[in-house]
Parts: C-alpha cells; sequence; structure tokens
C-alpha cells in the first residue's frame, strides 16, 4: 500500500526569515545588469535571501534544457539549443563583477553531446581563472555517461573543488534518477580522487533525505562516498518543486541532521554540511576552507592559512547565478 502524501504546512525549522537589508536588491539590480538569470530564483530555492544578502549566486552553463529526467528536478527537458561559445567569457566576467571569490558552476546534462560538455567546463574555469585571478573555482559536473576522458578534460582546467550528487541511495535510483547509475557516480568521484596527486583539489558529495530512504541505508551511501575518497559531503531535505515530483517521504529533525553529520565526520569525511535546507552550493566558500585542500597554492592565500578569517569567510561571496541563453529553467 502507498504511503500517503504529506499534506499542511511544512515544520517550522523549514520556514525562512527573509532579510530587509540593501544587500539582496543590489545583488538583484547587478544581476539584471549583466542580464541574466539565477538559479536561485527560477528554483525557488529557500536560501536565496540569506545567499543574496551575503553576496552570494551560483552560474549554470551549458543551457538550461536537460536531457535527463530525474524525479525531483524539474529544469525544462527537451532538445537542448547549440553551445554558445561565449557563454564561459560571459560566466567569468559575471564574477569579475560580482566580485565573487568562490564561484560555483553547475550545468544541466547534455548527454547528446560527445563529451557530455566538459570541455565548456574547462573553458569556463578558464575564463573565471584568467579574469579573476586569486577566485576558487567550484564545478557541479554531470556524470558525462562515465567517459573518463570527459572527467579528465574538466580535471586538467584545475578547479579547486570537483563536485558530483549523489542526490540518494542506491535502492532508489530508478525512481529518482532514471538515467544515471550509482556505481558510475561512485567511479567519477573514485576517478577524481585518484588524480589529487596529479591535479590536486577537493572532491565533494551531496545527498538529499525525505525521498523514502532509511537511515541506515543513508549511512551506507555515506560510507560508499567515503570509500571514493570525498573529501566534503552535503546532507539537506528534499523538498517537491511541484506536485508532479517526487512527493516527500518524510522530514527530518534538525537534531536528525546534526546526527547524520557525526555520523558522517567519524568516518573522516574532511567537512560536512547538513540541514534541513542545506544544498549542494550552499556555503560553498566555507566548505573548501574547513576542509583545507592540499593544493600547493592553497597555504600562500591567508583565507585558507588564518583561521580567524577562514571562519569569517562565510560571509565571503560565493557565485551561483544562471546565464540565461535560452527560456528560464523552472527549477535547478
Amino acid at each position: 500500500m502507498a504511503k500517503p502524501k504529506l499534506t499542511g504546512p511544512r515544520p517550522d525549522w523549514l520556514k525562512v526569515r527573509l532579510r530587509a537589508d540593501g544587500s539582496l536588491e543590489n545583488v538583484g539590480r547587478m544581476i539584471d545588469d549583466l542580464s541574466l538569470h539565477t538559479v536561485c530564483q527560477e528554483a525557488r530555492c529557500p536560501n536565496i535571501f540569506e545567499c543574496w544578502s551575503e553576496g552570494t549566486a551560483t552560474f549554470m552553463i551549458l543551457g538550461d534544457i536537460c536531457t535527463r529526467h530525474c524525479g525531483f528536478c524539474a529544469v525544462g527537458k527537451g532538445k537542448p539549443l547549440p553551445l554558445d561559445s561565449d557563454e564561459p567569457r560571459h560566466v567569468a566576467e559575471a564574477v569579475q563583477r560580482l566580485k565573487v571569490r568562490h564561484a560555483v558552476v553547475t550545468s544541466v546534462n547534455r548527454d547528446e553531446l560527445p563529451d557530455g560538455g566538459a570541455r565548456h567546463f574547462a573553458e569556463t574555469i578558464n575564463w573565471i581563472s584568467r579574469l579573476n585571478p586569486g577566485c576558487r573555482v567550484e564545478v557541479l559536473i554531470p556524470d558525462f555517461c562515465g567517459n573518463e576522458d570527459a572527467l579528465n578534460t574538466v580535471l586538467k582546467a584545475r578547479p579547486d573543488v570537483l563536485n558530483h550528487n549523489t542526490e540518494t541511495v542506491p535502492r532508489l535510483y530508478k525512481k529518482v534518477r532514471p538515467d544515471a547509475d550509482y556505481e558510475q557516480t561512485l567511479e567519477l568521484l573514485r576517478r577524481a580522487h585518484s588524480k589529487k596527486s596529479e591535479w590536486p583539489l577537493l572532491t565533494k558529495s551531496g545527498l538529499m533525505v525525505g525521498l523514502g530512504e532509511t537511515v541506515a541505508e543513508l549511512i551506507d551511501t555515506f560510507r560508499d562516498l567515503r570509500t571514493t575518497g570525498v573529501d566534503i559531503l552535503t546532507v539537506g531535505q528534499y523538498l517537491s518543486p511541484t506536485p508532479r515530483h517526487i512527493p516527500i517521504d518524510r522530514y527530518y529533525t534538525p537534531q536528525e541532521f546534526r546526527d547524520l553529520r557525526g555520523e558522517a565526520l567519524r568516518m573522516g569525511f574532511r567537512y560536512v554540511e547538513s540541514g534541513p535546507l542545506v544544498r549542494s552550493s550552499y556555503h560553498a566558500g566555507r566548505h573548501s576552507n574547513e576542509a583545507s585542500a592540499d593544493r600547493p597554492d592553497y597555504p600562500s592565500a591567508p583565507i585558507f592559512s588564518d583561521p580567524i578569517r577562514a571562519n569569517h569567510h562565510s560571509q565571503t561571496p560565493t557565485g551561483l547565478v544562471q546565464l540565461q541563453m535560452a527560456k528560464d529553467p523552472e527549477k535547478l
């Protein structure tokens, strides 16, 4: 018998207070000036007010049409438009205008491309580094259909953090990520970890909870991720974007998130962000600070060597903005 859908108001810990300062408006005006549209807006992200008030934003490349059909995501599906060759430079210019010090770049899936868009990722990383010396770059990449050469193309561009979200436990993959494969996800993270001596970086992955998994399954998945060498783990509450998407199975309490964080830290993850409103790019700059990467150029950066500044870095702009090249996506 199917479990009834959750109804009624969300718990208090999922309610977000609005900030009435000028920072939110300033970021909004700047995004308008740059002719950008944000994933934060289109996805109705619960953290938009906090992030924008701190000058935080996230970039989505490769257009806004996804070739996959994940049950939790409301990004538009269909036949994507051709890639915009100017997009990598435009992202870098946006980072420069927003004075971002930790830029996050993500994308839709583009399975119709031979490299899944890997070269576009690499060009974006290169442009950001060229126009924004000292800016760290985090990429949240698709699985590239298991193409190791595509992964290496991204790694050779030297991102500071490579993130690939696991999203859920293996039992639920057919429902949540029907076009993806759990073992392929682990293999991508394993391959990225194996290259750290050649291209030093942090690896990262994220999970949603409340999709019907058990705590025991989550712990097993944490263990699988740690075995691949993942440094940073994020865990957040799944919130169904529309009634057409997978319904929420249950709400985890703040204490349960704290317990999950404790379990993950005991496994050896360098940093764990676990909470009801956590998303993979939430506090992204803080993640890399606290995880303390082994890149040879990191020790020369005060933000990494000074613990006081590192703790204060949650106020430093972190980039998450979608460049609008076609129609607006519904959700990231």
